[in-house]
């Protein structure tokens, strides 16, 4: 059975080494001013440094340039692009069409993956995007197990799926929480996602709470709960997916390092003996289960949802 990349996204130079060593295959970088939700900053030295060290353990590097670009940006992404295949990083990920038209201009070599967030829903839109240049799609979170396999059957470019982590529920650019603490008529500046990460919105009807947070790409609602498929690779694996991404934003780097070692171990029993996984895949999720925060229970998203027409 074909093993699918493991995607992680490091909070650091140093986090990333360690996620070389517990197993991950490639990584998502980069800074905010360019990429949404990223679980750390790293600046273009600090880009240069992880594409070295990524290299040097055959791994690979993918670059986030996938926020939303209003004109004050677009003539940014030229140079950033060219910077981007100079350093010699294996992709950028994009949404926004303009980096797919910069990249042409200035950085022809680079391959793209292709990230709307939510619009990744059929195999249609996807091999329309990779008849534009995307060598990937980074499908909907909201799309089911069945939806999935059947994508990765008819789809003619890579395709990546979300396995571990929180979900991004709402994006606003407006600085929402700023405004409404000037509305209250109190002076409180909104800090960086590292230091808002216990922020939260209580949603007492539902008895959720979903983690919030302000940033230069707007205001972010994220899920109330963590995705977590250790236990149900199988029927990814063998429609040979090609990679499975560990979302660790709002998380510590020892959480996303021993999730990250435990999905590494489950993955390759998979794909070596599937019968010894599925006796042992529980136990993988347990150890996840004794480390997660109280507050934000696991689940499996929409993997197992019913679609309703």
């Amino acid at each position: 059975m074909k093993k699918p990349e493991l995607l992680v996204t490091p909070f650091s130079v140093n986090h990333l080494k360690e996620l070389c060593e517990a197993g991950a295959d490639a990584f998502v970088i980069g800074e905010q001013r360019y990429g949404l939700r990223l679980a750390g900053e790293f600046s273009r030295d600090e880009c240069r440094q992880g594409i070295s060290i990524a290299h040097s353990y055959g791994k690979k590097v993918y670059i986030a340039v996938n926020a939303i670009f209003h004109n004050d940006k677009v003539d940014e992404l030229n140079d950033y692009l060219s910077f981007c295949q100079k350093e010699g990083a294996d992709a950028v990920i994009f949404g926004d069409p303009a980096v797919l038209m910069a990249a042409r201009e200035s950085a022809p070599n680079l391959s793209l993956h292709w990230n709307t967030e939510t619009t990744a829903t059929n195999y249609f839109t996807c091999n329309y995007w990779g008849e534009k240049g995307a060598k990937r799609a980074v499908l909907a979170r909201e799309l089911s197990m069945d939806a999935i396999v059947e994508m990765k059957e008819k789809s003619k470019v890579e395709i990546e799926v979300q396995v571990h982590g929180m979900t991004c529920m709402f994006q606003s650019k407006r600085a929402l929480l700023g405004n409404y603490f000037l509305y209250q008529g109190k002076s409180l500046e909104i800090e960086n996602r590292k230091e808002s990460k216990n922020m939260l919105l209580h949603d007492v009807e539902r008895s959720n709470k979903y983690p919030i947070f302000e940033d230069e790409n707007g205001t972010h609602i994220m899920s109330p709960n963590d995705m977590c498929i250790i236990d149900e690779l199988s029927e990814m694996m063998e429609a040979e997916v090609d990679s499975f991404k560990i979302d660790g934003i709002l998380q510590t780097s020892e959480y996303v390092t021993l999730v990250t070692s435990l999905y590494r171990k489950a993955i390759d029993l998979c794909a070596e003996n599937n019968e010894i996984y599925e006796e042992k895949k529980e136990q993988w999720l347990e150890a996840i289960e004794q480390i997660q925060q109280p507050h934000r229970p696991l689940d499996t998203g929409f993997f197992f949802k019913e679609t309703v027409y």
